[in-house]
């Protein structure tokens, strides 16, 4: 298998938002095993049950015996399961507890996706105990511990202090430096996401030079976080998306990813990186807050949320078949054939299947001109059509999740038309009527989808979270015809 310098063939398991049932994340593993994986990178998040810090687990927390029935079964399937443990930045489900929230670095207790590096006695104190958790149940030599998307560094007065006077590289580092003492101690070797140093990369040189820093690339120029060749002198991993942004509920973007395998897997492979993880982002990272009163929080509401794992196959197989490759993948001849492949279906059908995927990417909100709107109005109602043709043979409810995720692109721009329109500056009351019955008319389909939803995903996510998700992806929609009935009425 021509994977060039890759050694560490892995698969981002995100749990933050849609947590799987302990059977369908064995089902998972399996899945990822028989195409070829090696690694899987876990983020456990909240639904880790922590045994000294018990308050930070959510309501869908595995237990402790749960944990370890998993990882041996993926030690069996030849799978190194490394643990995922943010400890400086996007750990809201951390600080968001009266506990931790003397490690926030929003002193106006705003913003708690980061704790402050000029607290590493007091951060240490906690994930010390935290890390030693993991590596309990975790045998492999690896601890990936985050670091990326720090935004806040340098935000609170001792913070700024330090930049002022030795840089934010040089907070970065010092803070980290703590963890990866922790880390090893424990005889793990560090990763890290390489976004924050290679923007602030003055202080790199003091890492321990056996840390891993996981260079992260969604479609972008190979530098586009900072030169490369700053960090050079340290072992690379790669790390393409199977869902990123602008992706939500009703876009998937086919094409974009397909494209991002095409060109940075090669590029991986010729860069010398030793290991390549696809990541699958359940959210953005970023989360708005239900607060009492300010720094007493009620709840975490995350800030994009994305179609399950479960209507993903392809890209899983796609992205192997780019690693495997000793060209540049195929993206449109590997898509026909895994239509004709996985489906059964035939030349021109396989060949339509591609097409309907590729058709529009365009993310839709309020300020999206008219002109593009309508352009992916047309586009998702040409997919959903093609779609709906298509006459498998095999692997139908792998295809359902295709044919699900277009008509809820579709509907969504047709309800995107009507906010469009509700919006501007020549609507009046006596327009109501007619948009309410179009937007009556669309929750009545909208219903029909949900069954859809809860019937491809019910072994998938818990009951609660299916619910979560349907309520999500409808709110605005409901919301909008709420009002407008009020307004509306006589």
């Amino acid at each position: 298998m021509p994977t060039g310098s890759l050694q560490k063939i892995g698969f981002h398991l995100d749990l933050r938002v849609q947590a799987m049932p302990i059977k369908a994340l064995h089902q998972q593993v399996r899945d990822l095993a028989s195409l070829g994986y090696n690694t899987l990178l876990l983020e456990w998040e909240a639904t880790y049950p922590y045994k000294k810090h018990p308050i930070i687990s959510n309501k869908y927390a595995y237990t402790r015996d749960e944990v370890k029935g998993f990882i041996k079964e993926c030690t069996k399937l030849g799978i190194d399961v490394i643990p995922l443990q943010q400890c400086l930045g996007h750990i809201e489900y951390i600080l968001q507890h009266p506990r931790y929230e003397h490690l926030r670095e929003d002193r106006r207790q705003r913003d708690l996706s980061q704790l402050c590096p000029c607290k590493p006695k007091q951060a240490m104190e906690v994930f010390t105990e935290i890390f030693a958790d993991i590596a309990e149940t975790h045998p492999s030599p690896y601890i990936h511990i985050g670091g990326d998307e720090t935004y806040l560094l340098g935000d609170c007065p001792d913070c700024r202090a330090k930049v002022a006077k030795h840089g934010k590289s040089r907070l970065y580092v010092d803070y980290f430096t703590h963890i990866i003492a922790a880390v090893r101690k424990l005889g793990k070797r560090p990763i890290l996401w390489a976004d924050m140093l290679l923007k602030h990369h003055e202080a790199v040189s003091k890492f321990p030079k056996d840390t891993i820093f996981m260079d992260w690339n969604y479609g972008w120029e190979p530098n586009h976080f900072g030169d490369l060749a700053n960090i050079q002198n340290y072992e690379m991993w790669g790390a393409p998306a199977l869902r990123s942004a602008p992706d939500n509920h009703s876009l998937s973007t086919w094409e974009k990813h397909f494209e991002n395998f095409r060109v940075y897997v090669p590029f991986t492979k010729k860069s010398g990186f030793k290991g390549i993880v696809l990541t699958s982002w359940s959210t953005s990272g970023e989360y708005g807050y239900e607060w009492e009163i300010y720094g007493d929080v009620m709840d975490m509401l995350p800030i994009r949320r994305v179609y399950p794992l479960s209507g993903y196959r392809m890209l899983f197989a796609a992205h192997m078949e780019a690693v495997k490759n000793e060209e540049s993948l195929d993206t449109k001849a590997f898509v026909v054939r895994y239509a004709q492949e996985r489906f059964g279906l035939n030349n021109r059908q396989a060949a339509l299947f591609q097409k309907a995927l590729w058709l529009n990417e365009t993310m839709l909100q309020p300020k999206t001109p008219k002109k593009d709107r309508e352009v992916a109005f047309e586009s998702a109602v040409k997919t959903s059509r093609i779609l709906h043709a298509l006459k498998p043979t095999r692997n139908g409810r792998e295809l359902s999740h295709f044919i699900l995720m277009a008509d809820l692109r579709e509907l969504s721009t047709r309800w995107r038309r009507i906010e469009a329109k509700i919006n501007s500056k020549d609507f009046t009351l006596a327009q109501v009527p007619a948009e309410i019955k179009k937007l009556s008319a669309l929750i009545k389909e909208s219903k029909k989808q949900d069954g859809r939803y809860i019937q491809l995903n019910e072994d998938y996510l818990y009951p609660q979270q299916i619910e979560e998700e349907i309520a999500y992806r409808n709110k605005k929609m409901m919301m909008i015809y709420d009002r407008l009935s009020r307004a509306g009425r006589k």
